[in-house]
């Protein structure tokens, strides 16, 4: 079977213009940032006295209780979510259609449903039907709930990107469904899901701060109160720091998938990226 071809190889004409479309490109983006950065530094933004506000001991102190509780909301929710997408994979992949069609229908609602809503209606909702939760769990659940319909998929298609002589193997040897998925198809899964899974971890990671808007003292909200008691002139340098620290974590994140990636693509071949998840679906 032939290859499609998506687009022609650009000629020398072609390469030209698009040497010159990145160089106007660059040249603008940093004409822009040069604007920022003389506006910034006509109102003083740059001057020492700002940025030693990062020195004090009571605001590092602040700024890393909202670190942990960060990773603390961060970490639970992504041990409930992949035990939950777990079980929704299995559901799917399951021949049977009580199993399935629930799963699905779970998948579909809380991979389509806005991650902000969820957490609002947890927060919000549930103690005007009488169940009351606090700022910590409303925030886990929402990050749970939206997660595992994501993971679910991740799992599923990690499962199905296996060879069918596995299941066939497996079935050959008398098997049944529920021990191929255990002890043959899921370990395997494993390896090959565990770049997607840790990039997943990453966008979890980034979406505690929607604690923010219910009150969960997170790192983002502890630097607004830092903002609020100190004065806004030390917004810039706070909120410069609070970035500093999220890039640096998901960065870390980032290059451990990319280091799976290569290692579990070396030793078996095909990973599963996130977006095949979503191609399976």
């Amino acid at each position: 079977m032939s290859e499609a071809v998506l687009y022609d190889v650009a000629g020398p004409r072609g390469r030209r213009r698009i040497l010159i479309g990145s160089v106007a490109g660059l040249v603008l983006v940093a004409l822009v940032v040069g604007v920022v950065v003389a506006r910034l530094a006509a109102k003083d933004v740059f001057e020492a006295e700002r940025w030693r506000v990062l020195a004090r001991g009571d605001l590092l102190e602040l700024l890393g209780r909202g670190l942990v509780a960060t990773l603390r909301a961060a970490l639970v929710a992504m041990v409930l979510a992949m035990a939950v997408g777990g079980l929704l994979a299995v559901g799917r992949l399951s021949r049977r259609r009580w199993l399935a069609a629930p799963a699905g229908a779970w998948v579909e609602l809380f991979r389509g449903l806005p991650l902000l809503l969820m957490i609002l209606f947890l927060f919000l909702g549930l103690p005007a039907v009488g169940i009351t939760i606090s700022v910590f769990w409303a925030l886990v659940a929402g990050l749970t709930l939206y997660n595992s319909a994501v993971l679910g998929e991740i799992f599923r298609a990690g499962i199905l990107s296996l060879p069918k002589g596995q299941t066939e193997a497996a079935y050959a040897i008398g098997l049944r469904r529920g021990q191929t998925l255990r002890l043959i198809l899921v370990p395997q899964a494993v390896r090959r899901m565990l770049p997607a899974l840790i990039s997943q971890l990453v966008t979890l990671l980034k979406d505690t701060s929607l604690g923010f808007v219910i009150g969960y003292a997170e790192l983002l909200r502890n630097g607004r109160t830092a903002v609020e008691f100190l004065g806004g002139r030390y917004s810039i340098p706070i909120y410069t720091a609070i970035a500093v620290v999220y890039i640096a974590v998901n960065a870390s994140l980032s290059f451990l998938a990319r280091w799976l990636d290569r290692r579990t693509q070396r030793k078996f071949g095909q990973t599963v990226q996130p977006s095949v998840a979503d191609e399976a679906a």
